[in-house]
């Protein structure tokens, strides 16, 4: 079964009880890739929470997943810290357009969205986006996952338990398959990871669709190079 990579978290530090796993098996990003961010809303009765992974495309443009921006109305928030700290974050605001026809053919799930932001980041260059059509080749090669997920799944003594420490990490994976609109992959990325990139070298090729409940076998990446993922970026930014 196919679970989007969502987190809902406002503890830094946390550790969590639950039905999933780690970014698995990452390393600490550091300044690695520093045009990675991570997508905050303000949810109603709960406040401001981290919501999914995301990467800056163009110097007002954050890309994300579109299960990761649905239903959401109004202002969200993108920081890009390398460690996530609500007492001394910096959040610039913008606003969330998700992918037209999103989740409405199973075939090409159009699992994409954009934030426009209100201002650029200081400092930061934006991702290289694949060109068109450029994923094909990538069967049985590697991706590298970047985001803010889950990062140790803890077992024995009961149910297991999951940590979050609020750290961007990186990960690799192996591509197990390409399909006409996914990247499909070994294990590597968990809840909190949706929207994040896989990347090719420093080439943004898919953003972290879905995993297992397990966060230990398959997952997917919505590829950013079809016809119908440059039909929505086009109006935001300028494709290669």
């Amino acid at each position: 079964m196919r679970h989007s990579l969502l987190l809902f978290c406002t503890s830094l530090a946390l550790l969590v009880p639950g039905s999933a796993a780690a970014v698995t098996n990452g390393t600490p990003d550091g300044n690695g890739h520093p045009n990675v961010g991570a997508l905050v809303a303000d949810l109603p009765g709960s406040g401001l929470r981290v919501i999914c992974s995301g990467t800056l495309v163009a110097p007002k443009v954050f890309l994300t997943a579109g299960h990761c921006t649905e239903g959401l109305t109004g202002t969200v928030y993108v920081t890009f810290e390398t460690t996530l700290d609500p007492a001394g974050w910096t959040l610039i605001p913008g606003t969330p357009v998700t992918a037209p026809g999103f989740g409405h053919d199973r075939s090409d799930p159009r699992d994409l969205a954009v934030v426009l932001l209100s201002s650029a980041p200081v400092g930061l260059a934006p991702a290289q986006l694949a060109g068109f059509n450029t994923a094909e080749p990538l069967s049985r090669g590697t991706v590298t996952n970047v985001g803010y997920g889950y990062y140790e799944r803890q077992t024995g003594g009961g149910q297991p338990r999951f940590l979050y420490d609020g750290v961007r990490r990186a990960s690799t994976s192996s591509v197990k398959s390409v399909t006409p609109s996914l990247i499909r992959t070994g294990s590597g990325v968990c809840f909190g990871d949706s929207g994040g990139p896989r990347f090719v070298g420093r080439t943004l090729v898919a953003v972290t669709s879905s995993g297992d409940a397990s966060c230990a076998g398959m997952s997917t990446g919505y590829r950013v190079d079809t016809a119908a993922a440059r039909d929505f970026l086009k109006n935001f930014i300028s494709l290669p």
